[in-house]
C-alpha cells in the first residue's frame, strides 16, 4: 500500500496554478452609523416611553402579569410562558430609578432588536428596596413595553428566572 504522500502527489499531478493569485469575492458592507446617530436614536426611544401611559390590553391573571397584542393568537402567551424562545438577551434594572431605568431599557431594546433578538428577559425587581415598599420600576416597565410597536407579548418569567421581579418579552418577527 502506497503512503499517503505518494498518493497525495498522484492525484494532483496534472494540477496547474491559477493565473490570478488573488480572489476578491464583494461583499456589501454594511453602512457605518456614527455615535451620534445611535445616541439619537437612544434619546428618543426612551422619550417615547411615558410614564403616564396606562396599559388597557393588560392582561391580568391573579398577580401574573402578562400582555398579548390586539391580533396575535392566544398560544404566543402560552409558548412564550413555556419558553418556546429561548432568552436572547437579559437586563437587569435592580436599584435603578425610573429615569435612569428608562434609558437603560431603551438602549437595551435598541440593541437587542438590531442584534436580530426575538425574545429577552427584563429584571426590575419586586419593589422591596422602594420607599413604601411598591414596585415602582415593574408597573413603569410594563407601561412602557406596551408602547413599543415591536413589543407583541411579555410575561411573568418562570420562577426560577425571576419570577414577579421579571418579566420575558417577545418581539415581532422579522424586526
Amino acid at each position: 500500500m502506497a503512503d499517503d504522500s505518494q498518493l497525495f502527489q498522484d492525484e494532483v499531478r496534472d494540477v496547474r496554478p491559477l493565473k490570478q493569485t488573488r480572489v476578491n469575492h464583494a461583499v456589501p458592507r454594511p453602512r457605518r452609523r456614527s455615535n451620534r446617530f445611535f445616541d439619537d436614536e437612544r434619546r428618543a426611544l426612551a422619550d417615547s416611553f411615558s410614564d403616564h401611559y396606562i396599559p388597557s390590553h393588560e392582561l391580568e391573571s391573579g398577580e401574573e402579569a402578562s400582555y398579548l397584542r390586539a391580533g396575535h393568537s392566544p398560544d404566543i402567551l402560552r409558548k412564550l410562558r413555556r419558553n418556546h424562545w429561548g432568552v436572547q438577551g437579559q437586563l437587569d434594572l435592580h436599584g435603578m430609578r425610573a429615569t435612569d431605568a428608562r434609558l437603560h431599557v431603551a438602549e437595551f431594546l435598541l440593541h437587542a432588536l438590531s442584534r436580530g433578538a426575538r425574545c429577552v428577559r427584563i429584571i426590575h425587581g419586586k419593589g422591596l428596596g422602594s420607599r413604601n415598599g411598591e414596585p415602582v420600576l415593574k408597573n413603569k416597565l410594563r407601561s412602557w413595553l406596551v408602547q413599543r410597536e415591536e413589543v407583541i407579548a411579555y410575561c411573568q418569567a418562570r420562577t426560577s428566572d425571576g419570577g414577579s421581579g421579571a418579566l420575558v418579552v417577545l418581539f415581532r418577527n422579522g424586526v
